[in-house]
């Protein structure tokens, strides 16, 4: 009797998932491309009296906005608040996640099929990563949510340590 072979249909498998990923990878990175602002036109003055205000000109995303963003495709609030090194590297651990998962889970399918004793051990990989997965998608939700909240925190904050105590100092500006 000859032993049926698994393997094209593993292989079929994870050249799917792979060419999902790379259609997902396509998409996201378009999305980021997209995201860049006009910063060349002049923004227009408004008079009130004696008073010169310049409206905002940033396209400003509320925070749970960016958190359902980044709950659904980890990344996307972060690159829509402007901060694309995050939403990147979120983007990206997403890929890893998804692919280690469908990786685990085929080789999991083959050790059933050989009737293995590394099932137990192959089953929890899976767990762990599809834990990772879904973590990733909370984290990036959370952080989206917060750096959407502190967008408007001044930059030049400073914090130092003194011999009696912590002082901070925060910039105000003149009119």
């Amino acid at each position: 009797m000859r032993p049926r072979r698994a393997a094209p249909v593993q292989a079929r498998g994870v050249w799917r998932a792979a060419l999902a990923a790379a259609i997902v990878a396509a998409w996201a990175s378009r999305q980021l491309g997209a995201q860049v602002p006009d910063t060349t036109a002049a923004p227009p003055v408004v008079t009130t009296g004696a008073l010169v205000v310049a409206p905002d000109t940033a396209h400003r995303v509320g925070p749970m906005g960016a958190f359902l963003r980044s709950l659904l495709v980890p990344g996307w609030g972060q690159a829509v608040s402007g901060r694309r090194v995050p939403g990147a590297l979120f983007a990206t651990w997403e890929g890893v996640t998804v692919m280690m998962t469908l990786k685990a889970s085929s080789e999991l399918g083959y050790l059933k099929e050989a009737n293995s004793v590394n099932v137990p051990a192959k089953r929890q990989e899976v767990q762990d990563w599809l834990v990772l997965w879904i973590f990733n998608h909370l984290f990036s939700g959370a952080e989206a949510f917060v750096s959407a909240h502190l967008a408007d925190f001044p930059r030049d904050l400073k914090v130092r340590a003194f011999p009696g105590g912590v002082g901070i100092s925060v910039p105000l500006r003149r009119p």
